[in-house]
């Protein structure tokens, strides 16, 4: 499939959706040669899962489908530009390229507005308005310390 038949297909997968009473979002993840690895659509009411986003969820979908975490030479196609989390999500699961059609003004216009985040993920901890508090650090660094030591980690 070319990349304008991929965009359509997450756009149709967000249509769809919307008809079904899910949000308005979809998603697409495609090897280089433009076979469809995986699909995603925004079911985070549907689930009672905020984190079951469109692009999440054919993250997960395509990872479990090839085996691997690492989604290397492939692309995704989103319907939307991707929040802070899916963006999140796409740079740790190697995808290659991010083709998306609404932006997130676009997003922010009917009401899924992520500046929040944004402005939030800039501040420092002491900063951001939800509360949080480092502690017993001395005690979770043993495990940090192990992991730098293994020679049969997997790095990712």
């Amino acid at each position: 499939m070319t990349t304008k038949e991929l965009m359509r297909e997450a756009i149709s997968l967000a249509n769809e959706n919307v008809r079904n009473g899910g949000g308005p979002f979809g998603a697409v993840i495609a090897d280089k040669n433009g076979n469809i690895i995986s699909t995603g659509v925004n079911r985070v009411t549907a689930n009672h899962d905020p984190t079951a986003h469109a692009e999440v969820s054919a993250i997960r979908l395509a990872g479990q489908k090839l085996g691997t975490f690492s989604l290397e030479g492939c692309s995704i196609y989103t319907s939307c530009e991707p929040c802070p989390m899916c963006l999140g999500a796409i740079y740790w699961a190697h995808l290659d390229k991010i083709y998306y059609a609404n932006t997130k003004e676009d997003a922010k216009n009917i009401d899924f507005d992520d500046s929040f985040i944004y402005d939030e993920i800039a501040l420092s901890p002491d900063k951001r308005k939800k509360p949080s508090e480092q502690m017993l650090r001395e005690e979770a660094i043993k495990t940090f310390e192990d992991w730098a030591k293994k020679d049969d980690k997997i790095e990712y």
